[in-house]
């Protein structure tokens, strides 16, 4: 029964992802359109309330096409394999219920996460495209490079609660939020955040005004669908992960859900007021910039957690 029971609650929590995922391409576009002086998608339903979910029958009735000489296996499977991927990484959400809420939720994470750059890599191969090729190249090392300084930019959160459990970071936030004690890191993991979901002013891996659509462009249908899907799904984890480290992330409150909801929105008004970075800023930005700064930070934080255990004794 308890096995029934968790495995209905991960799928209402999946279909709850799933729901939200449609809803945000809606904030987005609604959003964009007010940033550029238009109403964006007010038509389909009551002011466009409905446009998700004609968007989702009209990507998943469309023809899906398979170039004539692309690897036809992977090419299927990539963006299915994407989307599993970005929905595993709920599991690792923390709660009171009977849900998987284990002791190693953060290693979870960045295991599951860095799985995700080898599923764009795939399809942008498979698709034997150049633009497609150039475009998962682009993704892969921008990705690579982004989680060694979000590792450490994590590993400095990780020093103050000296635990790997997600749930941990509510606990030590009950009287002050990270983001007040350590302001800078907190800026760099949501830049850092940008990078790794492939969004503006990073989006490299798409950029339209160089690569057509980047690795994405033999994609039509339900294929192009999941690929969007995992990647709007990735977004609301990060903002989750973002709220739950450094903005108290008591997740048994309504306020939880508003905060996310707002760095949802900041990931949004990112794109509609940013351009895009230089490809070679980008990398320098990473390993000249942020690696630096995080080891010295991550040292700081130690030297702060080792004070507190001596205060403690």
């Amino acid at each position: 029964m308890d096995l029934i029971l968790l495995l209905m609650i991960l799928l209402v929590l999946i279909v709850c992802v799933l729901v939200s995922v449609a809803f945000l391409t809606l904030m987005e576009r609604k959003v964009l359109g007010y940033i550029q002086i238009r109403k964006g998608p007010n038509k389909v339903g009551y002011l466009g309330i409905l446009q998700p979910f004609s968007d989702a029958i009209k990507l998943f009735s469309k023809e899906q096409i398979f170039p004539y000489m692309s690897n036809f296996l992977i090419f299927l499977i990539s963006p299915t394999l994407s989307l599993i991927l970005a929905l595993l990484l709920w599991m690792s959400m923390p709660f009171f219920s009977y849900l998987i809420s284990f002791n190693f939720s953060v290693l979870f994470f960045f295991s599951i996460s860095s799985m995700g750059v080898y599923t764009i890599m795939m399809s942008g191969w498979a698709s034997n495209s150049v633009y497609s090729l150039l475009g998962s190249l682009r993704s892969v090392a921008q990705t690579i490079s982004y989680e060694v300084s979000m590792f450490l930019i994590l590993l400095s959160f990780l020093s103050l609660i000296l635990s790997l459990n997600l749930m941990d970071f509510m606990i030590y936030q009950k009287f002050t939020w990270f983001f007040l004690i350590n302001f800078p890191l907190s800026l760099m993991w949501l830049i850092s955040s940008l990078a790794e979901t492939n969004r503006t002013p990073f989006d490299f891996a798409e950029g339209e005004s160089e690569l057509v659509s980047g690795f994405n462009i033999e994609y039509s249908g339900v294929g192009f669908a999941f690929i969007f899907m995992a990647e709007y799904s990735n977004i609301l984890y990060m903002s989750m992960l973002s709220v739950l480290m450094f903005l108290g992330g008591n997740f048994c409150s309504f306020s939880f859900f508003i905060k996310l909801v707002i760095l949802s929105f900041v990931w949004i008004w990112i794109r509609g007021t940013m351009p895009r970075y230089r490809y070679d800023k980008l990398m320098f930005l990473s390993w000249k910039v942020y690696l630096p700064v995080a080891l010295n930070f991550f040292l700081f934080n130690m030297g702060l957690s080792l004070i507190m255990m001596v205060y403690v004794i």
